[in-house]
């Protein structure tokens, strides 16, 4: 018996027993004696054409497994006597056996270690997603059709504020969106699963902690032979993005100095009194001119000038409270927007009532400062917004030109007294 090892295309012994005179003979076969694994049985070498057997009359080469395709060790058996064909083609049939069982064996745990791998990756992917989608806000969530079941990842559930893996259902956490989130999305979910197609939305939910957050819901819907059976998708906490977003408005669309609308704001208002469609048309329009304020600017300084507009917003502002806008559209100069509620009549007394407002002594830093307002009132009667504007102009002069500290309401081709 011997044991030789296959390197750079030769073989060597590497351990033997038995008679050594059988080590010419196995030195003398192949280095691949034993191509990709399959054993090698010479019943008898004296019938093997061009054998120089020598003492050995019986030869088998068993490659011993080792986990690859064409093992490096491979098994020698020797023995001066020969055996019948039927014995031989038993041993082949045996080492065939066993070397495939140790290839299936092989291929098994290959198998296992390649499972084992992509399980892995598949974890480590998870992972990393989770990891991701903690930094972004953003959870995965399913709903099964069939009985309104849902799934979340950790993401959803943080945003809710609710304990990880915790049960969840449907109509609970339909009860965590306001009222009007809650329509919002219903309407939208509803045409998705009609359509069979997506749809996204942004709503505000009360989480578990009473915290008022807004999340930007996606979902796809699937379907199989035309009906929907799942929505599948993403939520993502918002809530900054909106804060950030609310606060750019309001100082796009704010004086910073008075906290009223800015002459933006007011001119956006203003144009949609050409819209048919508008649910809050416009009724009319005040324009408010600050008189005796460039003397107190020019006496008093800039800080107190400044003092006498934020006091004469305020007071503008208590006036006009069921006003749909009040605006500083200049330095002195202030415009009131009026909705369709309030008739003709109560918004000339509303002009009247600014006057007297605005005309009240300001007690600034122990000094009293006579501060007036003069007021032009426009009623919108059609035409476009331009038009309007150049009406209440209009009457804001008459109201100047009557000695200030006054009202005037436009009316074509005479101005009342």
């Amino acid at each position: 018996m011997a044991i030789t090892r296959r390197r750079d295309g030769a073989s060597q012994i590497i351990d033997s027993s038995g008679n050594p005179a059988h080590l010419a003979f196995v030195i003398a076969q192949p280095a691949d004696a034993c191509p990709f694994g399959a054993p090698r049985v010479i019943a008898d070498t004296a019938r093997c054409p061009g054998a120089s057997r020598g003492l050995t009359r019986f030869y088998a080469a068993i490659p011993m497994p080792d986990g690859t395709d064409n093992p490096a060790l491979t098994l020698h058996l020797c023995d001066s006597r020969p055996r019948g064909p039927a014995m031989a083609h038993r041993l082949e049939a045996m080492a065939i056996e066993v070397t495939s069982r140790a290839a299936i064996g092989r291929m098994l745990r290959e198998r296992t270690q390649e499972r084992d791998r992509h399980a892995a990756e598949l974890r480590a992917q998870i992972e990393r997603f989770e990891r991701a989608s903690e930094t972004a806000s953003i959870g995965i969530w399913e709903c099964d059709l069939s009985d309104e079941s849902l799934t979340w990842t950790a993401g959803v559930y943080d945003i809710f504020e609710i304990p990880r893996g915790a049960s969840i259902d449907r109509d609970s956490t339909l009860q965590r969106y306001t009222a009007e989130s809650r329509a919002a999305m219903a309407a939208a979910r509803a045409r998705a699963i009609e359509d069979c197609s997506d749809f996204s939305v942004e709503v505000e939910i009360i989480t578990a902690q009473g915290r008022r957050r807004w999340m930007r819901i996606t979902g796809t819907v699937e379907a199989r032979d035309g009906k929907a059976v799942r929505i599948f998708g993403m939520k993502q906490d918002i809530t900054e993005q909106r804060l950030l977003a609310d606060r750019t408005r309001y100082l796009a669309e704010t004086d910073v100095m008075t906290g009223l609308a800015n002459r933006s704001r007011f001119q956006a208002r203003l144009d949609q009194v050409q819209d048919r469609h508008e649910p809050r048309p416009i009724a009319a329009l005040l324009l408010v001119d600050l008189d005796g304020f460039k003397q107190i600017n020019d006496s008093h300084g800039h800080a107190l000038g400044d003092q006498c507009l934020i006091e004469a917003a305020r007071r503008l502002g208590a006036c006009c409270g069921g006003a749909e806008l009040v605006a500083r559209i200049g330095g002195d100069e202030f415009a009131v927007l009026i909705g369709p509620d309030m008739p003709a009549h109560a918004v000339e007394a509303l002009a009247a009532q600014i006057v007297d407002c605005i005309g009240q002594a300001f007690v600034c830093d122990g000094q009293s400062l006579a501060l007036g307002a003069s007021v032009g009132v426009a009623h919108c009667s059609g035409g476009s917004s331009a038009e309007l504007f150049r009406r209440a102009d209009t009457a804001l002069y008459a109201a100047k030109a009557a000695g200030r500290n006054t009202s005037r309401v436009f009316v074509p081709r005479a101005l009342s007294a």
